[in-house]
Parts: C-alpha cells; sequence; structure tokens
C-alpha cells in the first residue's frame, strides 16, 4: 500500500537578536530595497576596505545572515560588491517570553530564578543558539548546567532542538576552587563590541581574549556566546553605556543610600537599577556599581581604548617555530580487558611508521611512549605529568578513559600542552578546553555533516526513507535528515519496511531521476531484507535508477552484502574508510608487513591506520606552522589512509572537533569512489 506523499513547505523564521530588548521597530535605513521570493531585502554595495563584520553591525545582523543570502561573499569581499541583506522586520523579530514554572526541584534550585525571566537580563540567564552538531547534553556539560535546568526554560527542547533555534540558559551559580575555571556566559548583543563588554564586567579587553582563545573578527558575533571570569555568585552587571561610567563603591558604616547618590551626583534610582542586590536593604561592606556621568576627557579616552581593544581581535599567535618536535604518546598499553593493548600496540606501531616518515622529510622529532596504567585508577598518570620531560612536550596523545582524559586534559590546560584525544567519542573536556584535538568525532557533529552532504548532493534526486518500524538506531540521524529537507524544500516520502517492500516502494520510485532509498537503521537483517527487496524492483524494472543511502558499519558486512552494494550503486557516509585499491594504502600494508612480519587487524577501523593517520597529520602540523597549528589547522595536508581530518572549533573557548566526513560510493562498474566532504 503506498504511503502517503508529504510536500513540506519551509517557511523561513528570521529571528532578530534585538530581541533581548522590549521595545523593537521595523528597520528603516536609507538603502534600496528589493523582494526575492517574497522576501524582502536591502540592496548594499561594498566600500573600499570593508569588512563583513561591519557591514553585520550596520544592519543589525549577523555575518551567517548575509553569507546565506550572499555565498559569495565567503571567498573575501570586493570594492562594490553587491550584496543583498535581510531585512528584519518587526513582526519577525518578536519572541515572547514565557515564564516556566517548575514542575520538580530545579538542580540549583535555592539560586536558580523562579520567577519570569527577564529578556534582556543576563545575570541569571543568557540566549544560546543552536549550532550544528549541538545537543541538549552537549549544552549542559558545555554551559556547567544539567539538562532538566535547560528543559525548565525551554520546555520543546524535550522534543529535540534544531539548528538557528535560540534557548534560553541558566547562567553558572557555582565556584569552583580553581579559580581558573569560573565563568559565566554572555550572548553578544547589537552594537556591543569587546571593549563594551569588557567594561561591562570591570574587566580589560585582554582577560576576555584570555578566557575565549577562540575568539577573533569573524567569531565576535551578535548571537554568539562568550565566557566572562567571574568570582562572585552574587556579582550582578549591568550591560556598559558609553556616556556613564561605573564606579566601584563600598559601603562604610553610617553610610545611606541618599548620601551615597549626593556623593557621586546621581540619583538613589539609578543606583538601585544597577544594583538589584539593593532590595535586601544596604548592607555594610556591600559592592555597589556607581553609574556616574562620563566627562568629555573619559569619551575621548574610550575612543583610544576602544580602537586597541578591536586590534585585539584582528591579532594571531605568533607561530613557535620548532627546531625539535617533542611528541608524548600516553596509553594503557598493558590494559588486556576485551584485548585492548593488542589494539594500541597496533596504533603505537601505526604511529612509528608516521614518525619514521617524518623523519624522512626532515623533521626533528623526539618521541616519549608511556605505560598510564588501567582502568579509573590515574597514580600512576599524574605522577608521569608531574615530569618536567611531559611539561616540555608540544603535544601529548592519548587515553583511553573519561579519568586518563580528564588528568590529560588538566594537564595540556595548565602547561599550554596541545592535546590529542585519539578515541573517545563522548568525552565533554573538548567542550571547555581550547588545548585539545578531538580525532573521532562526537555523533551528532557526523550526523548533521552528513544530513548536510546529502541536502548538497541529493537536492534533485526522489528521496524515499525506508522505515523499519521495530528500529530506531538512527533516529537521531533521520531526525536530522527530515528536518533538513523541510528547511531546503526537498519533498520525501515514507515507506514502511515488510515483505511487501518490493510491491509498496514501487509506486514512490520516479522514471528518469536518481531515486535515493535511505533505510532508517543500519542492523545488518533489516539490510539484507531491503537489499533483496530492491534487487527485485532493479530486476522487473531495468529503467528505474534506484541508490540506497546508509551508514558506517556496512562497510564492515561481508562480501555478499558488498556484491549487492556495487548492483544498487550504494552511498555510505563514513569518518572512516580504507580504499584497498589506494596507492597510500598498498604502500602503507607493505611497509607494515616489512617492519612487523604481519598484515595490520582486520578491524573497523584499522588501529594501525589509526596511528598513522594521527601521527601524520600532527606532526606535519607542528613542522609546518610551530606550536600554535590551531590557527593553520585546516591548511595542514596530509595523504592520510583512514580518516579525514577537519577541525572545527565548538565554541569561543573550547577545543576542535574533527569534522571529517566522507562519501563513499559503490559504484556499478565495481569501483569504490571515497570523497572528502570534509570541507
Amino acid at each position: 500500500m503506498r504511503n502517503t506523499i508529504y510536500m513540506y513547505k519551509f517557511t523561513m523564521l528570521i529571528v532578530l537578536f534585538t530581541f533581548f530588548f522590549t521595545g523593537i521597530s521595523a528597520q528603516n535605513l536609507p538603502y534600496d530595497k528589493i523582494t526575492i521570493d517574497g522576501k524582502p531585502f536591502y540592496t548594499y554595495n561594498v566600500k573600499p576596505g570593508e569588512g563583513l563584520m561591519a557591514i553585520a553591525r550596520t544592519f543589525s545582523v549577523t555575518v551567517d545572515d548575509i553569507l546565506k543570502y550572499n555565498p559569495a561573499a565567503r571567498n573575501g569581499l570586493m570594492n562594490g560588491q553587491v550584496l543583498n541583506i535581510p531585512i528584519k522586520t518587526a513582526a519577525a523579530a518578536v519572541v515572547t517570553e514565557n515564564p516556566v514554572k517548575p514542575t520538580q526541584p530545579a538542580a540549583f534550585a535555592s539560586e536558580a530564578p523562579q520567577a519570569p525571566i527577564a529578556p534582556f537580563d543576563q545575570n541569571n540567564t543568557f540566549k544560546h543558539t543552536v549550532s550544528s552538531g549541538e545537543t541538549v547534553y552537549s549544552l549542559a556539560n558545555t554551559y556547567n548546567t544539567t539538562e532538566e535546568e535547560i528543559y525548565r526554560y525551554n520546555p520543546s527542547a524535550r522534543d529535540g532542538i534544531r539548528i538557528g533555534e535560540v534557548l534560553t540558559i541558566p547562567q553558572r551559580r557555582t565556584i569552583s576552587e580553581n579559580k581558573e575555571e569560573n565563568y559565566r556566559y554572555h550572548t553578544i548583543l547589537p552594537k556591543e563590541t569587546l571593549y563594551s563588554v569588557s567594561k561591562t564586567y570591570q574587566l580589560k579587553p585582554e582577560d576576555i581574549i584570555t578566557a575565549n582563545p577562540g575568539l577573533s573578527v569573524e567569531t565576535f558575533q551578535i548571537g554568539k556566546i562568550i565566557r566572562v571570569p567571574f568570582f562572585e555568585t552574587n556579582e550582578t552587571f549591568t550591560p556598559y553605556n558609553e556616556q556613564v561610567k561605573n564606579v566601584i563603591h563600598e559601603v562604610k558604616q553610617g553610610e545611606t543610600l541618599y548620601g551615597i547618590a549626593r556623593q557621586y551626583n546621581v540619583t538613589q534610582d539609578e543606583i538601585e537599577k544597577a544594583n538589584p542586590i539593593l532590595s535586601a536593604g544596604l548592607r555594610v561592606n556591600m559592592r555597589l556599581i556607581i553609574p556616574t556621568r562620563v566627562s568629555r576627557s573619559d569619551q575621548r579616552n574610550q575612543v583610544a581604548e576602544e580602537n586597541q581593544a578591536n586590534q585585539l581581535l584582528q591579532q594571531t599567535r605568533q607561530s613557535q617555530r620548532l627546531d625539535v618536535i617533542k611528541v608524548g604518546l600516553l596509553m594503557p598499553f598493558l590494559d588486556e580487558s576485551q584485548k585492548a593493548h593488542l589494539r594500541l600496540q597496533e596504533y603505537y606501531e601505526g604511529f612509528l611508521l608516521a614518525v619514521k616518515k617524518m623523519k624522512d622529510r626532515g623533521a626533528n622529532i623526539e618521541l616519549y611512549v608511556f605505560e598510564i596504567g588501567k582502568g579509573s585508577d590515574t597514580r600512576k598518570l599524574q605522577s608521569l605529568l608531574g615530569t618536567m620531560e611531559m611539561q616540555n612536550l608540544d603535544v601529548v596523545i592519548g587515553g583511553t578513559n573519561d579519568a586518563q582524559i580528564k588528568v590529560i586534559s588538566d594537564f595540556a590546560k595548565a602547561y599550554n600542552v596541545k592535546y590529542v584525544v585519539p578515541f573517545s567519542m563522548s568525552n565533554k573536556e573538548v567542550l571547555n578546553n581550547g588545548q585539545i584535538f578531538q580525532v573521532n568525532p562526537m555523533e551528532s557533529y557526523t550526523y548533521s555533516k552528513a544530513s548536510q552532504v546529502f541536502t548538497q548532493n541529493f537536492r534533485n534526486a526522489n528521496v524515499v526513507f525506508l522505515n523499519v518500524p521495530t528500529r530506531s538506531d538512527k533516529s537521531n540521524f533521520v531526525n536530522t535528515l527530515q528536518s533538513d529537507l523541510r528547511k531546503n524544500n526537498i519533498k520525501y516520502d515514507i515507506v514502511t519496511v515488510d515483505q511487501s517492500l518490493d510491491k509498496n516502494i514501487l509506486p514512490l520510485l520516479t522514471q528518469g531521476k536518481e531515486n535515493i532509498l535511505v533505510p532508517t537503521t543500519g542492523d545488518r537483517a533489516s539490510l539484507r531484507q531491503i537489499l533483496d527487496a530492491l534487487l527485485k524492483v532493479q530486476s522487473a524494472n531495468p529503467g528505474l535508477v534506484t541508490r540506497l543511502f546508509g551508514y558506517p558499519e556496512w562497510q564492515t558486512y561481508d562480501s555478499k552484502f558488498k556484491s549487492d552494494y556495487y548492483k544498487l550503486g550504494t552511498y555510505i557516509f563514513t569518518t572512516f574508510f580504507v580504499d584497498e585499491n589506494d596507492l597510500e594504502t598498498k604502500e602503507f600494508n607493505a611497509e607494515f608487513r616489512k617492519w612487523y612480519k604481519r598484515d595490520v587487524m582486520d578491524l573497523y577501523p584499522r588501529y594501525g591506520m589509526w596511528g598513522y593517520d594521527t601521527g601524520l597529520f600532527f606532526i606535519t602540523a607542528l613542522q609546518q606552522y610551530g606550536k600554535n597549528f590551531e590557527q593553520n589547522v585546516n591548511n595542514v595536508r596530509v595523504s592520510s589512509i583512514e580518516f579525514p581530518f577537519y577541525f572545527e572549533r565548538v565554541n569561543n573557548w573550547g577545543g576542535f572537533v574533527n569534522a571529517g566526513l566522507y562519501l563513499v560510493y559503490y559504484d556499478p562498474n565495481r569501483l569504490v569512489i571515497k570523497t572528502d566532504k570534509s570541507r
């Protein structure tokens, strides 16, 4: 029976970040207007030397908004270039703040606000715009809160979150014993600058830069989040006003609010507005923010300081060229649980082949290899990291569980050492440590990337999802992909996989067009059933072009499956894949056999190649760009065998996650075509 065909129309809702303010009016700027597909735009001619950030500020939009409608601008701007800037209307800008009454005790019940959330007060909450690959779990770990707290402020998030959705996040209210880890978070508002944000929190612009190693002209955008050092949970702040200079006054015995107001020539109301803590009364030793008037000389100083702060965003860290590259490989080599020691040994063997190749290319390398102990017992590891040799490393690679990764992460942060996490997909250290490079990507990032690749490659195809009712292992990917298809006005159908699949699917297929079929599971038995049905359809209808689209684990299935992949012209997305016929693969296998008198283990991924690729990439990065290679990490080009490398910083203060992705095609001519879709 033919399933109902669903046509989805996507109406773009533009959310203007000035929803933080209670009064919002439509833009009315002195530029020509045009309408494209029913949407209003300003037409703007780029001025000499003008950048995207400046234009975004002029129109109170984000750089992403401009790039969305002007993709050619990604390659840089030219004098006179015409840009279409989306017009933000008042209707599109309005966001209603509905207070949420908690139905159960909050994780921070004693400190989290229970009253309606003020739309522009960031002392208790801030706004986060969902990006690719983010989940409620990852956001909770990023912002030192809990999933339940996020759900309390955003009830609809229980049903999933979407890219571009704006969430209310509670501010961090707890203080760590390590003062270096105490931060609150700030959503960048329209017209804010690095200078104004630093003044809001009584900090130096350099303090903000230090707390956010990923901050630059490109990433200091309206709606993006930065973290701000804080030392007291009861500190409150008001947005910086260039006409007002905030002075800190510590209340002395016998002082009154009236007397303090007269001392600074301001009103009591102004002081009370700047200090919500006064609702509990004036107390001795209380530190008050006094909003005093700015003199003309102070205004001149502000302009100079503003310019100096802006220059900080344009600075790049000087690359430290390395005469000797010092690399540490720290693994639990004696952990025999589930034969882990054999896999780690092979990883090390592959890594050594990368070291050999780099030495042949002229690199001077000192490699330190250590056994770090098993399980969650990190005493041996901690002792090792206390040595001078470890503290002078340029990069450390290793750790296999959360306990080990946490210890190495803290070490890397303390001693400014780059840390490569080779295996873990789910550790949360990368979210808050700018020194980390995670090779094995998070599942949510992979699914988001694969969905983007699908919509780019198959937007003109006929898409049909093959729903297996008893399986939900790929529901996160399927939901992501279906959402992206709807956003891009790409129609799709759904058919249930049962004994009549070959008959039920036929009415949904289109002659003269590529039909892309996407199972909702990667399960072996379900795939076998699907392949058999589709081969029947293909045999009975030779004019139909049917293609199957699937998952990384499909490459691990036996030769009978792979033979059928060729017959159907099957695509899989994957973060790792070895093409046996590739010249680099053959050379690696020969070299491995020469040195170790055996072949690599038949595993997925193959650990010898995993170690080789990782070593080759990061030693090349250090050789070419020095210790601060993160600024050029995606300019590093290596001939990797199994893993693609393309690193994206997870936020302005966190580390990098590998967003590399292959699209593998089993061509009907029995060729395997592996295409790197990372960029």
